[in-house]
């Protein structure tokens, strides 16, 4: 009797789709370490110096796209009502 083929590990770079938990864990590193270095009065002054500099039109557009979307990050809702 033929034994079944073991499943091989995913590759270190393999791509995990939507929903990333990998970047996802990395952005959240990345929030933490800026957060516990004090760097937010800095980022959040580049910020309000960015919105009112000649950019500032482009990120409003940016930030008014962001709000119209129906889920996180721009994700595609879907409808979990019908039975597969």
């Amino acid at each position: 009797m033929p034994q079944s083929p073991r499943k091989q590990p995913a590759a270190a770079n393999a791509n995990e789709g939507e929903g990333s938990r990998t970047a996802a864990h990395r952005y959240e590193e990345g929030v933490k370490r800026t957060i516990q270095a004090g760097h937010v009065p800095e980022k959040a002054a580049a910020a309000a110096r960015a919105i009112a500099g000649p950019e500032g039109p482009e990120l409003r557009r940016a930030e008014a796209a962001a709000k119209q979307r129906k889920s996180p990050a721009g994700a595609i809702a879907h409808d979990t009502s019908k039975k597969r």
